[in-house]
Parts: C-alpha cells; sequence; structure tokens
C-alpha cells in the first residue's frame, strides 16, 4: 500500500509509506501540476528567502563567480529563485541544478531560466566525476531516504562542498500537518501536492531525531515555521582564505 497512515501518529517518522509522485508508472498529467505548484508551496513555507539572506549571499561576491549545487532539483523553482535573487543583488552565482528523475528534467527544460542549468545526474556521479562546488543544497530531501541513502547523501555532499551545505527540510509536527492538509485540501484531486505533502511530514524528522543519525560535523538548526538546516560548513571558509592570503602579503 503506497500510503499507510502510521498507527503511532506522530511519535515515529512513517518510513513505511511512499510518496505518490515517486511512482514511475504515477499520472504524468497529476505529476506535471505537482511540480508547477512546487513554486507557491515552496514560497509559502520553505523559507528560502530567508536562507538566501543569512547563508548564501554573504558567501557570493560581484567578481568571481559562486559555484553551487542543487541537489534534487524537482520543479526547479529553488534554483531559479536564488539566482534571481543573486542576480537583482548584483551578485554572480552560477548553480548546477541535478535529479536523477528524468520527468523533472523534463518539466525544467520547458522553462530555462539564466544562470543554472539543469542536469539529469545523482550526487554520487558527480562525485565519481570529480565535481566541487563553493555551495551544495538541496530542498525537501532528507525525508526522501533512508538511513543508508541519507548516509550517502552527507558524504556526497562534503565531497562535492568546498565551503557550505545547506539541506532543507521539514519538522514532523501536527499543528503543520493540520494547516497544511487544510490549505492543501483544494488541490487534492488535479495534483499530488495535498496528499504528497502531508506524507513528506509524517516521514520528516525531529530535531533530535536527525541530530542523533548525522555525522560529527554536522548540525541541524529548528528554523520557522517548523523547519530543520542540516548544515556543514567547510574547514576553511572563504573569508579567512582572504585574510591568511593579506597577511601573507604583509610579510612578504
Amino acid at each position: 500500500m503506497r500510503n499507510s497512515m502510521t498507527r503511532a501518529g506522530f511519535t515515529r517518522r512513517d518510513t513505511a509509506s511512499t510518496e505518490f509522485m515517486d511512482d514511475p508508472g504515477c499520472d504524468p498529467e497529476r505529476l506535471e501540476r505537482t511540480y508547477q505548484q512546487f513554486r507557491t508551496v515552496n514560497r509559502l513555507v520553505s523559507g528560502w528567502r530567508r536562507i538566501y539572506r543569512q547563508w548564501i549571499r554573504p558567501r557570493l561576491d560581484t567578481g568571481r563567480p559562486t559555484t553551487m549545487l542543487d541537489i534534487g532539483f524537482g520543479g526547479g523553482d529553488i534554483s531559479r529563485a536564488l539566482a534571481g535573487w543573486a542576480a537583482r543583488d548584483g551578485l554572480a552565482l552560477r548553480t548546477t541544478a541535478i535529479d536523477p528523475d528524468e520527468r523533472a528534467l523534463r518539466h525544467v527544460h520547458r522553462l530555462p531560466a539564466a544562470g543554472v542549468r539543469f542536469e539529469q545526474a545523482s550526487s554520487a556521479d558527480l562525485v565519481a566525476r570529480g565535481d566541487r562546488y563553493d555551495l551544495v543544497i538541496s530542498n525537501h530531501l532528507l525525508h526522501h531516504l533512508d538511513t543508508g541513502e541519507l548516509a550517502a547523501l552527507l558524504a556526497d555532499s562534503e565531497a562535492l562542498s568546498r565551503r557550505l551545505v545547506v539541506h532543507n527540510d521539514l519538522s514532523r509536527a501536527r499543528v503543520g500537518y493540520g494547516l497544511y492538509a487544510v490549505a492543501t485540501l483544494p488541490f487534492a484531486r488535479r495534483s499530488f501536492i495535498h496528499q504528497d505533502g502531508l506524507l513528506s511530514i509524517r516521514r520528516s524528522y525531529r530535531r533530535a531525531e536527525l541530530q542523533a543519525v548525522v555525522p560529527q560535523g554536522w548540525q541541524v538548526r529548528p528554523m520557522f515555521a517548523q523547519r530543520l538546516l542540516l548544515t556543514h560548513e567547510g574547514e576553511q571558509r572563504e573569508g579567512e582564505h582572504r585574510e591568511g592570503e593579506q597577511r601573507k602579503g604583509e610579510h612578504r
């Protein structure tokens, strides 16, 4: 059964159910509408504007382009939004967005975005070919993964990132579940945004749960409203690197 409501309520994660859109044989029209609705849902609940201001914009430059990898781009709206905000701020951001699902790639190719290159690939594929990026991000990806897949994603993220990783996901809570259920009910018949969104909440971690399963060096931070940021910073931040180079110049 694709969607098995857990008898444990919200005490434990629902790891037995799978989302409708993850089924390769799901209704393609409903899937396409789901991709289209991601932009609205993420704008309202994902908090990326705040993440951009606090975590990403301070690491961007007007001259040297900063490279960013978006893992599991889905509808592509997060990559496009970040590229747009950086461009309006006069900052150079060059983004590669990957997703292993060819259906996601077909969707985003209908809406090309300046500064973003979309590719059908996994994080493991990019590690294998030796790619590196200044920043690595994901949105609503962690709750899809089992323990082994999560460990592999975090290892790949560390290998791919020079400076910062930010994985942004939901935090399981009854209040958020109820509000989302009411807000998205009108879309229940036309897309998967209602059913899969509710399941995503039931599959998501709470802060202590996620911190308990991530390696040393990863930090779990709560963010309003009912969200978690899983972050990892590189051994040498760009600002520290520049200060070090300046000090070297002073002693020459």
